[in-house]
């Protein structure tokens, strides 16, 4: 198990970076000492105000991802952007590492999310700018994952995302049956939670901050033995898609919900097509489709993440999706996020392959 994310949450004052940085890297040093790997530091703010104008967020978005970057971050989250969402796809042009998000309440949120998808497609020729937004609906501060990260606009706080699919990979391979697993998952879940916990305490204490939980969520990396899709495989004992994979996914997200730590953001099952290898394996073979992900979405994770999707999609099928999203986490009472990325020029079935280390080949999805 690897730590996706160390994640700094403060305030517009930029008085606030030297401790941030200081703090995550305090936290890097105490999960290496005891064996974690961290893969990314990342800085988050508060909603900007919408007073602050769509010029002065793009040039506060750029002076803060260069501080951010001076002071140890690999990434700058603005979280949702309100009033100023529309400038997202100009701040994405002219920014490199920064994230921002959307907050779906209504009609007209679902249609500005649609509408700034489509031109987040066309900043960069692949489309790859889509990867650093989110629609959020009923996601919470404080989460530590981006795109949906944003401060609660309290003291300063610090969050760990976790990267713990090959921990679901493990249980199943070494389990008996289906409730051995589920068992021997939530009980490593919860004690590594708690040693998590008690590193990160004291490093939020040592710099006057809140230590404000763990999204231990089974996050992958796009390799086989960190795959969930690998785990939910061995459970259900079909390829990912067929019927028994929506009871596997259940029975993984039982494990987490069910294990007792600290918690903050999702604590549920990410099933995020383009990381993870065996998800976009099965996507590529049309396995399954994007009401399939909805449908899992209801019993365990965050929602439609990283799903490729034609680059001549509408607006309009966009925004019917964002509305279905928002739905299910009204009348669940879930956090839910939507991260889609058209690919222009590229139809259902053709081959989607980014230069990134964190995302795996596929191909377009059906919707």
């Amino acid at each position: 198990m690897r730590i996706r994310a160390v994640t700094v949450f403060i305030s517009w004052d930029p008085q606030e970076l030297a401790r941030a940085g200081a703090m995550a890297q305090a936290a890097r040093e105490a999960l290496a000492r005891a064996g974690y790997e961290v893969q990314t530091m990342r800085l988050t703010l508060p909603p900007p105000e919408a007073s602050l104008g769509g010029v002065d967020l793009l040039r506060q978005a750029r002076e803060w991802e260069a501080m951010a970057r001076e002071a140890g971050f690999d990434y700058l989250g603005l979280g949702p952007l309100g009033s100023l969402a529309p400038e997202i796809p100009r701040l994405f042009a002219e920014t490199e590492r920064t994230f921002a998000a959307i907050q779906l309440a209504d009609r007209d949120t679902l249609w500005t999310a649609a509408r700034i998808i489509r031109e987040n497609a066309t900043v960069a020729p692949d489309g790859f700018a889509n990867l650093r937004f989110a629609a959020l609906a009923g996601v919470p501060p404080l989460c530590p994952f981006f795109p949906a990260a944003y401060h609660d606009g309290g003291p300063m706080a610090i969050a760990l995302a976790t990267e713990a699919a090959d921990l679901a990979v493990e249980a199943v391979r070494a389990a008996r049956d289906p409730a051995a697993a589920r068992a021997m998952l939530q009980a490593r879940v919860e004690a590594t939670g708690r040693h998590l916990a008690h590193l990160l305490r004291p490093v939020a204490s040592a710099f006057s901050a809140r230590f404000a939980g763990i999204d231990f969520s089974l996050a992958p990396f796009p390799e086989p033995e960190r795959s969930i899709g690998t785990a939910i495989e061995i459970l259900s004992g079909v390829p990912f898609g067929e019927a028994g994979t929506l009871a596997a996914v259940a029975g993984l997200a039982a494990a987490v919900q069910g294990a007792d730590f600290p918690r903050t953001g999702f604590c549920g099952i990410m099933l995020p097509v383009l990381e993870d290898a065996i998800l976009a394996q099965r996507a590529a073979e049309q396995r399954f489709r994007l009401n399939d992900l909805l449908l899992y979405s209801a019993v365990c994770g965050t929602g439609l993440d990283t799903l490729p999707l034609p680059g001549s999609v509408s607006e309009e099928k966009l925004a019917r999706v964002l509305e279905d999203l928002h739905a299910l986490s009204v009348r669940l009472g879930k956090p839910l996020t939507a991260r889609l990325m058209p690919i222009p020029g590229r139809e259902p079935g053709d081959p989607v392959r980014f230069d990134f280390a964190y995302l795996a080949p596929s191909a377009v999805m059906r919707i």
